[in-house]
């Protein structure tokens, strides 16, 4: 094929000596899409360019041109292509394209938890090596063909790296042929993709100038209406209308005089042409063409000649004459039909009774090499019947092979194979098994629930267990706490159960009391199992562990907590469920360093839990980290990084299936909204909240989510409600003191609130419990302070709330502090120089309210200063701008300046104790602020703000 030149691109479109083409005949906006996508990435601009449509309507030759411009302007090309009979392998057409990742995945654990182990991640993260290393040399172009026919790893990996090379000079040319293949899943990637911002072509069938153009270019002369009409036998789609033209020319089904074409007879329909022209061919042709079509649309050499019983040499003439026939081409070891049309013409010559032999015959063949069953399992299940052992036996080799690096394959492969199970056939419970690990990885809770109860139905006594530990591990994740605990006990209730399975009920149990924070019944059985730890496995000895480290932060002792999680850490490094149980701990150790403003400890123990989680393939908790790590920026007062880290944490959840985690996301971004002042965005993410699936502190039971709810209530002007939401808090020891600690800010917020409703006794039991946390953890100054605060509320002390406006370690508690104190001094006018204090408190809120963003609190301060006579203009204050360098935030800086330097998103995220995608999310908004696309223009402003400052330290002017 002959290349489109720069220029005529440039220009908007190909000109017929150009083009090797006429199809392209009426697609100048396409080809001005292309040009300036091209243009981009040549500038260090990605982008993502979506093309869909009819079959034979011109997709593959957009791609096809545009490689072959690009390779003409520098760039570096991978070309991949999706295809029917490859859908069940993992990542096929990416690695068609790049190649085999650098790493292999880790091998697969078996817990005994399903979806515990999953390679997904670690599959995700190899592919990015060999696209840093081409988009390190220059622009690049990726085109992805026929993604209708996409395995499902393939459009989760599309999802992740369209984002986290956006900021790259990286072209992505994703098509697809509307209404075929999984047409829910591919619209589901290309909704996502345009609504990151790529851009979507929807070819359609050429209009009446240009069919009479291309008509045109192939016949050389102006076509009369009897010519034309051939455009409607081919609906006008391009592939079609020009092999057609081009047959019938080469047959003399044309008279040209005089400049215009004429019809020499009638014609029939474009599909009797094809079959005519199959007809033409030997028999031996025909017969290769068939069998090479049971094998795919592409295939390699020596498959075809295996199926044939041929050497390789004595297919030449064959191939030969297909090749000249225009129906494949020959690259290579690979044979490809022309085109999707020719390869299902040559397919609906087959028989279907013979079809179904010869895909048989191809399965058999690629089981009897060994190694991988995927490519056979295609073949299979187009040509088993129910009851076909062999078949059978092939798709639960296949099923098992791919459980861990795509689960959603494995689901449908063992799906598949449970439909040709007869209802006697002992195998059926292993599928069932299979098909209910697989279905609960990919977040397909309610169908994996249904078949662990269908499999409980007809199970044996001995396999019982077993699959109670999946249904009890399913309700955990479905944020049903009481029922995994129900059927967690049932395994541990029957006699003589397995080492393993003891074990993982055992710790279930733990994590089901943990998420539904009952301590009355978790605290004696932890006891017990720790006061014969012979008896017990090292997996119940951890769950024992976490959730007395639960007991002692509920008791108000936080030094204990640690001191139970470094132990559960200590142990948990060989059981059979380390690979939940290591991360688990050390999230929740977090968590204690960040009650207590240990910000850097909590930031080390997230990083560690978030390699784990890479390394062991623990999806379920993917997302866990960069939520972790909102709270944290949450906590530190950088609004921008904790919205960045939670939309990150959505984004991982949405891809890995746990939607359920997606519900801490939205309470994260609800209360940055209003701190920020947008009421209206936070009760908008509320709603969303409570439509997601799973229940408020799923997997940690935390009160963090009601807390939010409360507040969001609270902004809303609805005082008796939010009251309402935390009246379990008020009234429960055990929660206030677990509120307390976890949300420090919650004490004064809940005393104020109480206060503001006329309930001083819920106000005064805030009080005790904070001053109880005092008095218990006096190696945690911080809780002192969040203690005086509190009392300075309820008792009027400002000799308190001033304590806590100077010693508080975060910005807002500490700006909150001396609005109250303002406040407070401001109904006391005979304290001595109580006004200027008061000016002094509420202008002290005021800065630091600005300094972090929160608008709501600034407004509301700025409204007690003028009711007092005192203005304070905004622009005096040091508010942060909406866009420019002054805009970012100090976590976007850092990563503007370390991609400044030439590090791949990776990098920076390990520099940084950081996710990708959390890099990758900062990056999009750094662009945004900037109004800037692509890295090299980062580097330009980068290079500059450190020429203007001084020793690089002092702040430039605003861009």
């Amino acid at each position: 094929m002959g290349e489109v030149s720069h220029d005529v691109l440039t220009a908007g479109g190909p000109g017929s000596d150009a083009s090797s083409w006429p199809g392209w005949r009426g697609r100048g906006r396409e080809w001005e899409l292309i040009a300036r996508l091209l243009r981009a990435a040549r500038a260090s601009r990605g982008g993502v360019l979506l093309v869909e449509g009819p079959p034979g309507v011109g997709k593959s030759r957009m791609l096809d041109v545009a490689a072959c411009t690009a390779l003409r302007r520098g760039f570096r090309t991978a070309r991949g292509f999706a295809d029917v009979l490859t859908q069940m392998m993992p990542l096929a057409p990416l690695l068609s394209a790049l190649g085999e990742p650098g790493r292999s995945p880790p091998p697969g654990m078996d817990t005994g938890l399903p979806g515990a182990t999953d390679q997904r991640l670690s599959l995700l993260a190899d592919l990015h090596e060999p696209l840093e290393t081409m988009v390190a040399h220059g622009p690049v172009l990726v085109t992805l063909d026929d993604l209708h026919w996409a395995d499902p790893m393939t459009l989760l990996a599309l999802r992740s790296l369209t984002r986290d090379f956006s900021s790259s000079p990286l072209v992505w040319m994703l098509a697809r042929t509307s209404g075929g293949g999984d047409v829910a899943r591919v619209d589901r990637l290309f909704q996502v993709l345009e609504g990151d911002g790529a851009t979507r072509v929807a070819l359609t069938a050429l209009d009446e100038r240009a069919v009479t153009e291309v008509v045109t270019d192939v016949l050389g002369a102006v076509p009369e209406p009897d010519v034309l009409a051939l455009a409607e036998i081919t609906d006008a789609t391009p592939f079609p209308l020009v092999d057609l033209l081009t047959k019938i020319k080469s047959e003399g089904g044309f008279r040209i005089a005089d400049g215009r074409a004429r019809m020499v007879s009638t014609l029939p329909p474009a599909q009797e042409v094809t079959r005519r022209r199959l007809e033409e061919l030997s028999a031996p042709t025909r017969r290769l063409l068939q069998v090479a079509a049971v094998l795919g649309r592409s295939l390699p050499v020596k498959d075809l000649a295996e199926m044939l019983g041929e050497a390789t040499g004595e297919l030449l003439p064959m191939l030969e004459e297909a090749t000249a026939a225009g129906i494949i081409d020959c690259t290579g070891r690979e044979l490809a039909f022309r085109h999707d049309l020719l390869w299902e013409a040559v397919t609906a010559t087959l028989p279907p009774a013979v079809g179904r032999a010869l895909h048989q015959e191809a399965g058999e063949m690629l089981l009897r090499r060994g190694g991988s069953a995927v490519p056979a399992a295609a073949h299979l299940m187009r040509s088993a019947g129910r009851g076909d052992a062999r078949a059978l036996l092939g798709l639960d080799r296949a099923a098992r092979e791919v459980l861990r690096s795509s689960p959603h394959t494995a689901a449908y492969l063992a799906r598949r194979a449970l439909d040709l199970t007869e209802p006697t056939d002992p195998g059926w419970l292993g599928r069932a098994a299979t098909a209910v690990d697989a279905l609960t990885t990919t977040g397909r809770l309610p169908e994996a629930a249904g078949l662990a109860r269908s499999a409980l139905a007809r199970a044996p006594s001995a396999q019982e267990p077993r699959l109670r530990c999946a249904l009890a591990y399913i309700m955990l994740l479905s944020g049903r706490p009481a029922d995994a605990l129900a059927e967690a006990e049932n395994v541990l209730a029957q006699e003589d159960i397995p080492d393993d399975l003891g074990g993982i009920a055992e710790w279930t149990v733990f994590w089901a009391l943990i998420s539904l924070n009952d301590l009355r019944k978790g605290r004696p059985r932890a006891e017990a199992v720790l006061a014969d730890r012979d008896r017990h496995s090292d997996a119940a000895v951890v769950g024992a562990l976490l959730l007395r480290a639960r007991c002692a932060m509920v008791d108000g002792r936080v030094a204990d907590s640690f001191e139970h999680l470094h132990e559960a850490l200590r142990i948990a490094g060989g059981g059979a469920v380390e690979a939940i149980q290591r991360p688990y701990a050390r999230l929740l150790l977090s968590l204690n360093h960040r009650c207590v403003y240990q910000f850097e400890a909590a930031d080390m123990a997230i990083q560690t839990a978030q390699e784990e989680i890479e390394t062991l393939g623990v999806s379920v908790l993917a997302a866990q980290p960069a939520l972790f790590r909102a709270r944290v920026r949450l906590a530190t007062g950088r609004f921008d990084d904790a919205e960045a880290e939670a939309q990150a944490a959505m984004a991982i959840a949405d891809d890995m299936g746990t939607q359920g985690f997606i519900r801490l996301g939205l309470s994260i971004l609800a209360y940055v909204a209003v701190r920020r002042g947008d009421v209206d965005a936070a009760t908008q993410h509320i709603r969303r909240y409570r439509c997601q699936p799973g229940t408020a502190g799923m997997l940690f039971g935390s009160a963090w989510e009601g807390w939010v709810e409360a507040v969001v209530a609270e902004a809303q002007g609805d005082l008796g409600r939010a009251v309402e939401i935390l009246e379990p808090t008020y009234t429960d020891a055990e929660g206030q003191r677990w509120t307390l600690l976890t949300a420090p800010l919650s004490a004064a917020c809940m005393t104020r609130l109480a206060l503001a409703t006329g309930n001083r006794p819920y106000a005064q039991s805030i009080v005790d419990t904070a001053d109880h946390l005092e008095r218990t953890n006096p190696s945690y100054p911080v809780l002192a302070t969040v203690a005086a605060h509190a009392r300075g509320l309820l008792h009027g002390d400002p000799a308190d709330l001033a304590f806590a406006a100077v010693n508080h370690p975060q910005t807002w508690a500490r700006a909150s502090a001396a609005e109250d104190l303002g406040a407070l001094l401001i109904t006391t006018p005979d304290a001595p120089r109580a006004r200027e204090r008061a000016i002094e408190g509420l202008d002290q809120a005021l800065d630091g309210y600005l300094r972090i963003g929160a608008l709501r609190d600034a407004a509301r301060v700025r409204a007690r200063l003028r009711a007092m006579g005192v203005r304070r203009r905004h622009w005096a204050q040091p508010q942060r701008q909406a866009f420019g360098w002054d805009s970012l935030s100090e976590t976007e800086r850092a990563v503007a300046e370390l991609i400044a330097r030439g590090l791949t998103n990776r990098q920076a995220a390990a520099r940084m104790f950081l996710s990708p995608h959390t890099v990758s999310t900062h990056l999009r908004r750094i662009f945004a602020k900037l109004d800037i696309a692509s890295r090299a223009e980062l580097a330009r402003i980068c290079a500059e703000k450190k020429q203007w400052r001084p020793g690089g330290d002092a702040e430039g002017p605003g861009t």
